[in-house]
């Protein structure tokens, strides 16, 4: 049993889908669980995990891809928790179209939302980080960042970028004890995938290897590994999670 006793855990993106899971999956292992996400909703998610796990969780309500909202956030949880170990960069959100007919400001959001929020969030919680000389940086890339498809100019370039950030930063913080890693995830059940027809469902899942859907525990699971100690001398990598999609 993978165990984050008397850590804090940041989860952006986290009160629904693989953020959540993610979340939850965290405090099971016993961290506490701080988490940002532009809306809250009526916070049942997040009462939820402090009540089923025993840990503290709290919600911040902020646009991760503002830089003064995640500087005063990211104080605002250090003064709350008292320290941080942990970043998972999980925000992101889709505008799928084809590349000739995307407006503009679809590209400009789905990158904002990806890719400059992680950029952001390590940025202000970094320096937290080398103070502690340790913590764990995990970043939510996908398999589209590295095997693409049409209509995704946007997702499949922050996705790209967000594991470009993390080769990058993994050799930057290494000296300090921060390791950042980022995990893949390919076709995973989710209320996104929910919304496509079965053809096209049937269509994707005949081309997994593993021939099924991935789940959201199968993410938070590697999340989970990559926050631990069990992990400490992994940085710098990729961990595509897609039922052998990426082979």
């Amino acid at each position: 049993m993978i165990n984050l006793k008397n850590k804090t855990a940041i989860v952006t993106g986290a009160t629904r889908g693989i953020g959540l899971e993610v979340a939850r999956k965290l405090a099971a292992c016993g961290a506490n669980i701080a988490i940002i996400d532009i809306e809250l909703g009526d916070g049942a998610s997040i009462a939820a995990i402090e009540k089923d796990y025993g840990v503290k969780c709290k919600g911040y309500a902020a646009n991760v891809a503002d830089a003064d909202a995640v500087e005063s956030t990211m104080k605002t949880i250090i003064a709350d928790f008292e320290s941080v170990q942990i970043l998972v960069n999980n925000a992101g959100i889709t505008r799928d179209g084809l590349l000739m007919r995307m407006k503009v400001e679809d590209f400009d959001s789905v990158i904002a939302v990806n890719l400059r929020s992680a950029f952001l969030c390590t940025k202000a919680l970094v320096r937290h980080f080398m103070g502690q000389r340790t913590g764990r940086i995990i970043n939510m890339a996908s398999i589209n960042g590295i095997r693409c498809q049409a209509g995704q100019a946007n997702y499949a370039a922050s996705k790209a970028g967000l594991i470009g950030l993390t080769k990058s930063n993994a050799v930057e913080f290494a000296s300090r004890n921060i390791t950042v890693n980022a995990v893949a995830p390919g076709f995973i059940e989710t209320a996104m995938t929910a919304k496509m027809d079965e053809e096209t469902t049937d269509k994707y899942v005949a081309s997994i290897p593993l021939r099924r859907m991935g789940q959201p525990e199968d993410i938070a699971n590697a999340v989970a590994f990559l926050a631990s100690d069990a992990a400490s001398y992994i940085t710098g990598q990729v961990l595509g999670i897609d039922g052998g999609l990426g082979a």
